[in-house]
């Protein structure tokens, strides 16, 4: 399929701790101001109760009202809505990641790289899997927050080329500077436009959150950033620019010849 430019826009917000209700309805609310059609939507690391290992209050099965809420937002602006949120399966929790498209059907992907640091370990299960979804012709690989640190896990394989990586995150200001030079190194490496959207504010153990939602384009340029307010923003990436760098600094096919078990 011709690959077509991509009209894409970002939530990056302030979540009410552990309140899915307050939050789903002040998405809404956000969403409501848009003024352009858009083909995805993409919201924050477990945007609907923020980063919580309270997972035995707030998971929600598969068919959940969070995930009623996704399809029919997808549906009312006819787009892709993606974002994870704490997902109970099984009798295990995950930290899923949820590509719901307009007409209900849905991919997703479990967070590979759980946060150690905040004992994200010792409540969810980690994936094993990556995940490739098309639209528009562009292939595109989500991801979750903690992942960024792993180049090998998100390396673009050669064999297998993705064109955009997302990544949803709940990323502490702490540490900004770290996502502020990651996601532009995961742009120029794997030779792909990369978009980071984290959340604002403070969560319910005091760890502020300065947003610093971005897009990268494949030759390190910013297309989009904000730092520190609540914003919904629509922009476009070019599938001309990826393929005129991907021609003229053609990288990729001298790319060690490794892949990963997963």
């Amino acid at each position: 399929m011709l690959m077509e430019n991509l009209k894409i826009t970002t939530y990056q917000g302030y979540l009410f701790w552990e309140n899915p209700d307050k939050n789903l309805q002040n998405i809404s609310l956000r969403l409501s101001g848009l003024r352009t059609n858009t083909d995805l939507i993409i919201l924050p690391e477990m945007f609907n109760t923020g980063f919580t290992m309270n997972a035995a209050e707030l998971a929600e099965p598969m068919q959940g009202k969070t995930m009623q809420w996704m399809e029919s937002t997808a549906k009312k602006y006819e787009c892709i809505v993606t974002g994870s949120l704490i997902i109970t399966e099984d009798g295990k929790y995950y930290n899923r990641l949820i590509w719901m498209q307009p007409d209900g059907h849905y991919e997703y992907y479990d967070k590979r790289h759980l946060f150690a640091l905040g004992k994200e370990h010792n409540t969810y299960t980690a994936g094993k899997k990556k995940l490739l979804v098309k639209l528009k012709g562009w292939t595109i690989c989500p991801m979750i927050c903690y992942d960024l640190r792993f180049p090998v896990w998100m390396r673009n394989d050669p064999d297998n080329l993705y064109d955009l990586l997302l990544i949803v995150a709940n990323w502490p200001e702490r540490r900004s500077l770290h996502w502020r030079t990651l996601i532009p190194a995961r742009a120029v490496e794997n030779q792909a436009y990369v978009i980071g959207v984290n959340r604002v504010g403070h969560d319910g153990n005091e760890v502020y959150h300065s947003g610093d939602s971005t897009c990268i384009d494949p030759n390190g340029n910013v297309v989009y950033y904000k730092r520190d307010e609540e914003d919904v923003y629509t922009f476009t990436i070019s599938a001309d620019e990826l393929a005129k760098t991907r021609r003229a600094l053609p990288f990729l096919r001298d790319a060690d010849d490794f892949h990963l078990d997963q």
